[in-house]
């Protein structure tokens, strides 16, 4: 009985480094993005002014 309950403690505690792995490739992902974005916004301003210009 006391070695499932020590079985089902370790399988319940989360794992700090996990943890801290997860939030980072969270971050690498919305940086990507708004680089993302940031690049399109941009193109699109340039082309509405090359538009502009003619």
């Amino acid at each position: 009985m006391e070695n499932t309950q020590n079985n089902h403690n370790k399988s319940s505690r989360v794992d700090l480094n996990d943890l801290m792995q997860k939030v980072k490739t969270e971050e690498k992902k919305s940086k990507r993005q708004n680089i993302v974005i940031s690049a399109a916004a941009i193109s699109a301003v340039t082309v509405f002014g090359i538009i502009l210009t003619l």
